[in-house]
């Protein structure tokens, strides 16, 4: 070899491998800090409301946040009104529910005031305002023709990342298996990020939002549309979610804590919306669907087996994420197992179950179970292929 070759040769290996290429288009203004919820009238006459369509549950209304919301809009002279009917794992009932309101008051914004479910309710109901028809036309990416009404979120859990996504992942009534539809159109104007409203969160709900937001960090750190911009916010989410997440288990009115995890999983939901999910969400939704176990029981009880699994391909980057909380150095071959033996023991201290057994799910639907975990979206992504065959495998080592 020549020197000018070996100089290119070095200079290509100091430079470190070529960064992957991305679009990235973000469109939600994000504001942060406790008490910012009180600043939500103000922001929604910025963007021109006159009449609000509050979407939210029945439980926010008994911890005073909806009052503090409707107060809020109504001090900025905004007509309000609230739709509460939200369960959750919204069906499209909830959402023609929802809709019927919408149309009667001839709303012109939307907001989203609750976890996961009353944030992606209300873009289904945005979904199904602007563009008419079912929410099973809108299956998939890119599917409303139509401009939509503009929406502000307002997360009161630090779990899903709803606020971070465009998408609204709705469930069909009678099989409760999930529609993820997404839309860029469908992404939030505005999302607030007011750790005070988590303060009310009971520690069961503290502990299922919390594993799904780390989860949500782990599996978009690996997954095939990994990018420089995903990554970024991988990375910092799992800092702030992995450090903080013991403190708000045993220091639930620690507000630094409490911030953290909100701010945490809003980093995890825009890396989703960067980098999309994998096999843990595909394995964790059936058993949701037939058992009726909370999704943050389902993943927390997945997860370390799909690290494990995928440490054949992406066993580095999981030693990354493992070094950043201090369990290993950056490049130990070991770093993926003390990385799953780590959230086990996280699980464990929240109080969660670790096993399919120990939530009496049924072993002989196994077979069934991976053939419906291998027709779920997000397992396309997963680093390393999956497929019916190693989907049971992956439910057989969680028994």
């Amino acid at each position: 070899m020549d020197s000018k070759s070996s100089a290119s040769l070095n200079t290509q290996q100091e430079a470190g491998p070529p960064l992957s290429t991305f679009d990235y288009a973000p469109s939600t203004r994000i504001i942060f800090g406790a008490g910012s919820l009180d600043r939500l009238g103000e922001l929604s006459s910025e963007l021109g409301a006159k009449r609000v369509l509050l979407v939210t549950d029945k439980g926010l209304a008994e911890v005073g946040h909806e009052a503090r919301a409707v107060a809020s809009l109504e001090n900025a002279n905004l007509q309000t009104t609230i739709f509460d009917d939200v369960h959750p794992n919204p069906t499209t009932e909830d959402v023609e529910r929802g809709l019927q309101v919408a149309r009667n008051h001839q709303i012109d914004l939307i907001v989203g005031l609750g976890g996961g479910s009353s944030m992606d309710c209300a873009k289904g109901i945005n979904f199904l305002l602007t563009n008419g028809g079912q929410m099973q036309d809108y299956w998939g990416v890119g599917k409303a023709a139509k401009p939509m009404l503009p929406l502000i979120a307002v997360p009161t859990t630090a779990g899903t990342g709803s606020e971070a996504q465009s998408f609204a992942v709705i469930a069909h009534p009678e099989t409760h298996m999930k529609m993820a539809c997404g839309d860029k159109k469908a992404a939030c104007k505005i999302a607030i990020l007011d750790p005070e409203l988590t303060l009310t969160m009971p520690r069961s709900v503290t502990h299922v939002t919390g594993i799904d937001a780390l989860s949500h960090a782990l599996e978009t750190f690996v997954t095939k549309p990994r990018n420089e911009i995903s990554q970024l916010f991988s990375r910092r989410a799992w800092s702030l979610l992995a450090n903080s997440f013991p403190k708000v288990l045993e220091t639930p009115d620690d507000l630094t804590a409490r911030g953290n995890m909100q701010l945490g999983a809003h980093f995890a939901g825009a890396a989703i919306e960067n980098s999309m999910l994998g096999a843990t969400h595909a394995l964790a939704n059936p058993l949701s669907a037939h058992f009726d176990l909370t999704h943050g029981v389902a993943i927390g009880i997945m997860l370390p087996h799909v690290i494990r699994f995928n440490a054949e391909l992406v066993g580095e980057y999981y030693s990354v994420l493992a070094a950043d909380i201090g369990l290993c150095e950056q490049h130990d071959p070991a770093g993926a197992d003390l990385l799953a033996e780590h959230i086990q023991s996280l699980i464990a201290t929240a109080g969660a179950p670790t096993s399919l057994t120990e939530c009496n799910v049924d072993s002989s639907l196994i077979d069934q179970l991976a053939e419906e975990a291998s027709r779920q979206w997000t397992g396309n992504f997963n680093p390393r292929p999956v497929d019916e065959s190693s989907l049971r495998e992956l439910y057989e080592c969680a028994f």
